[in-house]
């Protein structure tokens, strides 16, 4: 199966790979693929990247399935077969575990922090070196904001980093590529997109929705909005802060 992403995409993700030296010679990628539009694209831009990439690099896939009822990752398993890609899909009772170990924690960042545990293991056995992120410059912009707002402090989605064990590399290709742009070409290209059911995620509005909404004001009133943020935001994409486990 061939899948040509657009050229604007293929040349920002080029490029925010390069400009942080995401991908090296030699360099084993799990991509951790959820299912929706962005995790699904960011596995056709790579296939597509490593067949043209005069540096070499292999590529894998993972789903992390956290027991959501009515969320079915296996129509995944034969689309992955038809690319080539390696694929490890494992299921984890991560629903059920958080009614009784919530705490104060939100659901979204429990389920969210169980699933990187996993992926990590899984990029592990998979004798990855690198685990691929599909967050795009819309999320690097909403944890900017929320961080700010909420926190006090300028924070936001690193690029690139070394996990603290120190044995694996968590990158995001698409901090350049806007949430629209991925859209579009999941739909142009018909991926096999596998609907968020989470009941958490509708049961009410979330910060993070908050700010999609004011990016969104803001941005019908300033054109130039998310180019200017990125600028702002370049040296926190590649802050040397503390490697995260």
């Amino acid at each position: 199966m061939r899948i040509h992403p657009p050229k604007p995409l293929l040349r920002l993700t080029g490029r925010a790979i390069l400009d942080y030296d995401m991908i090296r010679a030699g360099d084993r990628v799990l991509v951790a693929v959820s299912g929706g539009k962005d995790s699904l694209a960011l596995l056709h831009v790579l296939l597509h990247l490593k067949a043209k990439s005069p540096v070499p690099f292999t590529l894998a896939a993972a789903t992390v399935d956290p027991g959501i009822e009515g969320f079915d990752p296996t129509p995944l398993i034969p689309y992955m077969a038809t690319l080539g890609v390696r694929y490890l899909c494992e299921r984890q009772a991560i629903a059920e575990r958080a009614r009784t170990t919530l705490g104060n924690d939100s659901f979204c960042s429990y389920c969210a922090r169980m699933r990187r545990g996993t992926l990590y293991r899984l990029a592990r056995e998979a004798d990855c070196n690198i685990l691929a992120l599909a967050q795009h410059l819309d999320d690097v912009a909403e944890s900017f904001l929320m961080s700010a707002f909420h926190a006090g402090t300028l924070r936001t989605m690193r690029a690139h980093y070394q996990i603290t064990a120190g044995d694996l590399r968590v990158i995001r290709p698409f901090v350049y590529v806007r949430e629209r742009q991925l859209r579009d070409f999941a739909q142009k290209a018909e991926l096999p997109v596998i609907a968020d059911n989470c009941p958490a995620c509708f049961r009410k509005p979330t910060e993070r929705a908050a700010m999609k909404t004011l990016l969104a004001a803001e941005e019908a009133r300033h054109r130039g909005l998310f180019r200017n943020l990125l600028q702002a935001m370049r040296p926190l994409l590649a802050a040397e802060a503390e490697p995260r486990g």
